[in-house]
């Protein structure tokens, strides 16, 4: 089983005034250092225990990439240590180790044995490896005539040719084709079935809530924050929003989750419920039931333009529908202090059964990385039944009308 326990992990580089110093600093040992650290890592530590997936995510330049190679010690650490139990497989910078003038089946070879494998191994893995890459007759051509998407294949079908202990996937999946990614996923989660401990790092909100376990957020090269991936994206999305004004807030939840919230607080939501169509508030609702979600919102300043919008999220957090005034052409202008504006969206709850959330964002334009007055994650939580209608599967009712035809 697969183990990681990253202890205490830092990365600086030095850095001289001039190339004169860095010679000065060899040719006289016994003066005083003549270059300055560059912290790009410092004091990182948790551990991935067997069988756990943990997402890795941050702003580019916050240090994952780098941690990674400490991981995998492509890199040495300046403080600290890594240690892992178990066959890795990493998959880190796009076709890392191809050289571009041999084959894509001789660097298969290369590759493969780079990862632990014999050559009979790889031998008897490569009609595996060549039918899950699908590139056909580029296998026997130079990489250099590959597109990145093909690299990407190749090195994908490489590295998990057979199931590792570990598995380290960097963004590499993010240049393949739609197709790809799934059958890449696919194969990712089949292993973590198995007992694969899987390390991610990705900016994909959606596989990083529906593969992992927990997530952990790198910010200027420190850890700023662990926890579930739900709650890790929202921060981190949030994060990304108010970077110039740092108004990130956490608040509890009744339910014991943390509600992440943002925005400058010019406008807030004030009251937020689910109606069935009665009016009356409601928690549980029925598969296919028409609902009205209501949200009252407060503004606290003067808005000159002022968008709502929600979404609807499954528990892990996947966006199932979400929409706002701006899109729907009903922005409202010049809101006044102290004005309370009430919208109500009336739709049919055409969802699989199963507990869901509303987020919502108080804005100007159709995006929270404008004027974010207000963005609240788990503003409602709700949960759909299945009362009335045939048994389905899935997280949508889409009931079919169907007509079938023998001859």
């Amino acid at each position: 089983m697969g183990r990681i326990v990253v202890s205490n992990l830092g990365k600086a580089y030095r850095q001289y005034p001039t190339r004169w110093s860095r010679l000065a600093e060899w040719v006289l040992p016994g003066h005083k250092p003549r270059h300055k650290l560059t912290w790009v890592l410092r004091e990182i530590g948790f551990t991935v225990e067997p069988g756990q997936a943990v997402g890795l995510i941050g702003i580019n330049g916050a240090g994952k990439s780098t941690l990674l190679k400490l991981i995998t010690g492509t890199t040495l650490p300046t403080t600290g240590t890594v240690w892992m139990e178990g066959r890795v497989a990493a998959l880190l910078e796009l076709g890392m180790g191809f050289h571009p003038d041999f084959t894509g089946r001789q660097n298969v070879f290369m590759a493969g044995q780079l990862l632990g494998m014999t050559v009979e191994e790889i031998e008897r893995l490569m009609p595996e490896i060549e039918a899950f890459a699908e590139i056909g007759d580029y296998m026997d051509q130079p990489v250099r005539v590959y597109s990145s998407g093909m690299q990407m294949r190749v090195a994908f079908s490489v590295a998990t040719a057979r199931r590792p202990d570990i598995l380290i996937v960097d963004e590499a999946l993010s240049v393949g084709d739609a197709y790809f990614q799934h059958k890449s996923f696919d194969r990712i989660r089949s292993f973590r079935r198995h007992g694969t401990t899987l390390l991610l790092v990705s900016h994909d909100k959606q596989a990083v809530q529906s593969l992992c376990d927990r997530a952990i957020l790198l910010d200027g090269g420190r850890l700023a924050k662990e926890g579930p991936p739900e709650e890790i994206m929202d921060y981190y999305n949030a994060l990304i929003a108010e970077r110039e004004n740092a108004t990130v807030r956490l608040n509890a939840t009744p339910e014991g989750k943390m509600q992440t919230v943002s925005g400058t607080g010019e406008a807030t939501v004030s009251d937020i419920a689910l109606l069935d169509e009665t009016g009356q508030r409601v928690e549980v609702v029925d598969v296919g039931a028409e609902v009205t979600l209501e949200v009252k919102v407060t503004a606290k300043a003067h808005i000159p333009r002022m968008v709502l919008g929600y979404m609807i999220k499954d528990r892990l957090g996947q966006p199932m529908y979400g929409t706002n005034t701006h899109l729907k052409e009903l922005p409202l202008a010049d809101v006044a202090a102290g004005e309370e504006v009430v919208y109500r969206f009336r739709f049919p709850m055409n969802l699989g059964a199963g507990t869901y959330s509303v987020a919502t964002a108080i804005v100007s334009t159709e995006t929270h990385l404008v004027n974010n007055y207000e963005w609240r994650d788990l503003a409602l939580v709700f949960t759909v039944m299945n009362m009335r209608r045939p048994h389905f599967e899935g997280s949508a009712w889409l009931d079919p009308v169907i007509d079938i035809e023998r001859t």
